[in-house]
């Protein structure tokens, strides 16, 4: 005879016993929901805790919208920070590496979900993950609608996790980016905060090569330890490039990420249009000066792996550079003229050198 559940054995094994937490999750869910709510926005329909996120397109103000969607992730730097245990910013590294991308179409992003992954989930430190997560959405002007908690015993070890995000964002379809790209157009530099969140396989390379620990003092920024340097969150460029835009003084735009100027500026220009960027047109962040000597990395490849200073690249016609830079400097962000667009095969032309 079959033994019914109520005769199991107490030593019966549970999904706890596997290293898998149901409570944990729940509890996790309940500490995030004050940061979603805190970044809902016109469209934004129900709350956490459904199948599946809802968004209304007509409520959010859009006539004939084309959907503009975009992923990515923190990469390596994701390593820093569970070495110095310092998890409250990455999320914004996380939602800035999305928006950026979606605001080069000439998108406003809508609304963001994010997928954490742990081999054993502690409530305290991804609650700091996603409270940097809704901080970021509340500065890109998207909502925090879902995501998704994977407690996974075998696959992560420590306390190490990973973190990907994924945001959709609606344009106008009149409004695309990029347009009317020709030569003689401007190139305006908007700076980075720093290093943003790509490169740093060969950051942690250099550092290891050289000895120095992630405590020690940064020697190009006073009062900061070189882990407090080297984790300042990427710069979220959502509302000062949507802003120039809707006043109709964007052309083209390019998210500086991995693969540097050359790898990404071109992405953005048509057949026959090359860029021309003068180096030390732009501040140069003492970062990269001292990265770039302690690995003895040469010019080519710090303009290929790093964003060198530049985390945006906005394409301008020329009688509209003026209007364009009060915009810009009235949105908060100070605006470099870094060269222009000529004719000629595809691809970023260097004049002269970085001060490296």
């Amino acid at each position: 005879m079959t033994s019914s559940p109520t005769n199991a054995p107490s030593n019966g094994l549970t999904y706890a016993a596997s290293g898998v937490s149901i409570e944990a999750g729940d509890a996790l869910v309940e500490r995030i929901k004050p940061h979603a709510r805190a970044t809902d926005r016109p469209g934004t329909m129900g709350g956490l805790g459904g199948f599946g996120a809802l968004f209304d397109l007509k409520a959010a103000g859009f006539r004939d919208p084309v959907l503009v969607s975009s992923t990515d992730g923190v990469g390596t730097k994701l390593r820093l920070a569970i070495d110095a245990g310092r998890h409250d910013k990455v999320g914004i590294d996380l939602v800035a590496m999305c928006v950026n991308d979606l605001v080069v179409q000439g998108a406003e992003p809508l609304f963001f979900l994010d997928y954490f992954a742990t081999g054993k989930l502690e409530v305290e430190r991804a609650a700091a993950v996603v409270a940097g997560i809704a901080e970021g959405c509340r500065e890109a002007g998207c909502a925090l609608v879902g995501g998704e908690t994977a407690e996974m015993p075998g696959m992560y070890h420590g306390e190490d996790y990973d973190l990907a995000g994924f945001s959709v964002g609606a344009a106008e379809r009149d409004a695309l980016l990029p347009r009317a790209v020709v030569a003689g157009d401007v190139l305006l530099g908007l700076p980075s905060s720093g290093v943003h969140s790509n490169g740093f396989s060969l950051v942690r390379r250099i550092l290891d090569s050289a000895g120095v620990g992630m405590g020690d003092p940064a020697p190009f920024a006073e009062g900061a330890t070189v882990t407090d340097a080297l984790l300042e969150p990427t710069r979220i460029y959502v509302k000062p490039v949507l802003s120039l835009h809707r006043a109709g003084l964007l052309k083209a735009a390019a998210h500086i990420t991995g693969g540097g100027l050359p790898g990404n500026l071109p992405r953005v220009l048509p057949e026959g249009i090359r860029a021309v960027v003068e180096g030390g047109s732009w501040p140069l962040p003492p970062v990269f000066p001292w990265l770039a000597r302690l690995g003895g990395v040469e010019e080519a490849e710090m303009l290929r792996v790093f964003n060198c200073g530049l985390g945006m690249i906005l394409v301008v016609a020329e009688a509209d550079v003026p209007a364009a830079t009060i915009a810009l400097q009235s949105a908060g962000v100070a605006a470099y003229r870094i060269g222009a667009l000529t004719e000629g095969d595809s691809g970023v032309e260097m004049l002269g050198k970085l001060p490296l």
